[in-house]
């Protein structure tokens, strides 16, 4: 029970460090004839890889990927899919100051505390590094649920520190839209000032959080497990596994908590022939199962912990010390941070609609 493995019926295993050799995954479940190419992957891998601009961080990763199973003359096989992506810009020196420092708010302590000893470089196996991974098999998934339902997913940043999107129509935003600028926000002026204060957070050596949206469209109804795999614990489970993730919310959140009955049902109606909701506090999810609705979700994203300021902590002996980081680092996490709550949700549709469709197929 490892905690590196994700999924029933479509299912990953993730493996990797910062600063190891290499990062990669093994998709198992994935049905055979599906069209697949590394560029499918690469495009992914590039909206999230480092070095992208002046809001990221300065390491430079070509993350090329490498299909090394499971695909046969461009269509899955069916057998399990492995891809790699080799770490070609790891700096040890940038981190033997820190080996035996707990860094404030990183895994250095709790790594340390569960195994007895850690990968010291970087965040080991805690870092966002391992990210590539999932979005390299969440390409794959997206493919998946393009083809067989016509599913489209679509995330972007709605929130840096206290600057929020306003002029964002949810129903009609598009992946264009989004990759318009740097910030990954559609709000033109907001992505403005989230760009200005993200250079300003850098230029003090500070960083800065924020939330990020996700719609998925054509979402079939009657996807989601009773009890304990409900589609949007699933949803939260996958979401809340992103490192930096401290909150998610679903369709109307926290909001619910404030508001009445009468105010948050979602009343049924008909519309050119299919059943429909008047609107979508439930955020396309009703008893853990999605109802045709858009799927709707926000998560929520802390500060990244490296900054460069003096901060007091403790080294492995219970010393106290004074240090500031010399790491590469995002000030902001949430430009880079977009492809990856999409590949999450990607990857959590996929696994319950193939588990939906072994239903189909038992009733026939």
């Amino acid at each position: 029970m490892a905690g590196n493995t994700i999924g029933e019926a479509f299912k990953i295993t993730t493996w990797g460090e910062s600063h190891g050799d290499t990062v990669g995954v093994v998709i198992d479940g994935c049905p055979p004839g599906l069209e697949i190419t590394r560029q499918d992957i690469q495009k992914e891998l590039n909206r999230r890889r480092p070095g992208q601009g002046e809001l990221t961080t300065s390491r430079e990763e070509g993350d090329r990927v490498r299909i090394m199973s499971g695909v046969f003359e461009g269509k899955t096989l069916g057998t399990p899919i492995a891809m790699m992506v080799k770490n070609k810009d790891s700096r040890r020196e940038d981190y033997e100051d820190f080996k035996d420092i707990y860094r404030p708010s990183h895994a250095d302590f709790t790594y340390e505390k569960k195994y007895g000893r850690r990968n010291w470089m970087g965040g080991g196996r805690a870092s966002a590094r391992e990210t590539l991974a999932r979005v390299a098999a969440g390409a794959v998934a997206r493919k998946y649920l393009s083809k067989n339902f016509n599913l489209e997913i679509v995330s972007w940043v709605q929130q840096v520190h206290d600057i929020c999107a306003s002029q964002i129509n949810v129903d009609e935003i598009t992946a264009g839209d989004v990759e318009d600028n740097s910030v990954r926000c559609p709000d033109y002026k907001a992505a403005q000032k989230m760009e200005k204060r993200i250079k300003d957070a850098k230029k003090e050596g500070d960083s800065l959080g924020g939330v990020i949206k996700l719609i998925a469209r054509n979402c079939p109804a009657g996807w989601g497990e009773p009890v304990f795999d409900k589609l949007d614990a699933l949803l939260a489970h996958h979401l809340m596994s992103i490192p930096a993730v401290k909150g998610v919310q679903i369709g109307s959140g926290f909001a619910a908590a404030r508001m009445k009955g009468s105010e948050h049902n979602d009343s049924f109606i008909r519309e050119d022939g299919e059943i429909k909701t008047t609107t979508n506090r439930s955020g396309g999810i009703q008893g853990g199962i999605s109802n045709g609705m858009p799927v709707i979700a926000e998560v929520a994203f802390k500060p990244v912990p490296t900054i460069n300021k003096p901060q007091e902590t403790l080294n492995s002996k219970g010393k106290k010390v004074t240090m500031a980081a010399k790491g590469r680092h995002d000030p902001c996490v949430l430009p880079r941070a977009v492809p990856i709550v999409e590949a999450s949700c990607a990857l959590v549709l996929a696994d319950l609609a193939l588990r939906q469709q072994a239903i189909k197929n038992y009733h026939k």
